[in-house]
């Protein structure tokens, strides 16, 4: 249940536009523990990452009572819900669900994990949920979906940290092989042949990034691995994007060399300054 006893207030978006079976599997799916709107851009942004539109202004269009079409990238779309289409600020967000997986480096360049990343920051427990690739192309969504409501339901009970969210990867198996469900770090990802250079015919080079599906090192704790084995992965993200170990590190470097300390610094010449020549 949601605060004071009423149904949760659940906001629904993603990267692979509005009309996306992902998502309409979803909303349709949460619809069973609370109350569901869908603000989702209007047509595929995938790969947008965490990037807002502020050259050009946003236009959200009215489907229906509980969806919006955003002709803006998954950030707008989560921002313009809870500054200004919805009344009260969600008790949940759930982003997705995502037409191939967002592991490993791929979540800094997903919208879907973006969309959760402004929940999180707008301060919405969020949740992103993305499905594996199959070879034959074929996605069946409603397993993921029940996966997705059942992460919703944990985290509308038991919250989550400050500054986290959670990144759901679901394998493109049939429901009776997923073998469970798995705690996982991210995997590192190898961009062997990400770029596709070839010509046109003018004999110009063009090029055409995402040619080819990466791999990933072998390491058995990571998201890669628990999906390829056949398991759902969840891995929690934080917005703290300080690396602690380094920052320890850092604080033996000659930071005086950085900005001398006459030009302002904390060193033990801060505050001297030259004699001015007599005239």
């Amino acid at each position: 249940m949601g605060k004071e006893g009423r149904s949760p207030r659940i906001l629904v978006s993603n990267d692979d536009g509005v009309d996306a079976p992902g998502i309409v599997a979803l909303a349709e799916e949460l619809s069973r523990i609370g109350d569901v709107t869908t603000v989702a851009p209007s047509r595929e942004r995938s790969a947008a990452g965490h990037s807002l539109t502020l050259d050009v202004p946003l236009r959200a269009t009215r489907l229906s009572d509980t969806t919006f079409s955003v002709d803006g990238t998954p950030t707008d779309c989560v921002l313009l819900a809870v500054r200004t289409l919805l009344p009260e600020l969600p008790d949940i967000l759930v982003s997705g669900i995502n037409r191939g997986p967002n592991m490993g480096h791929d979540i800094t360049y997903s919208g879907t994990v973006a969309a959760a990343m402004e929940g999180t920051i707008l301060g919405i427990p969020s949740i992103a949920v993305s499905m594996d690739r199959r070879i034959d192309g074929a996605y069946d969504y409603s397993f993921a979906a029940t996966v997705a409501r059942r992460v919703a339901e944990m985290v509308l009970e038991r919250g989550l940290p400050e500054g986290a969210l959670l990144n759901v990867n679901v394998p493109n198996i049939p429901a009776a092989e997923v073998r469970g469900a798995r705690l996982a770090r991210l995997g590192k990802q190898v961009y062997e042949d990400a770029v596709v250079q070839n010509t046109d015919p003018r004999g110009r080079f063009y090029y055409w990034i995402g040619g080819q599906e990466t791999t990933w090192a072998i390491e058995s704790d990571t998201d890669f691995a628990a999906v390829d084995a056949g398991y759902v992965s969840i891995t929690p993200i934080h917005l703290d994007l300080t690396d602690y170990a380094t920052l320890k590190k850092l604080e033996s470097w000659p930071r005086d060399d950085i900005v001398p300390a006459a030009q302002g610094g904390t060193g033990p010449d801060a505050g001297k300054h030259e004699e001015e020549p007599s005239s």
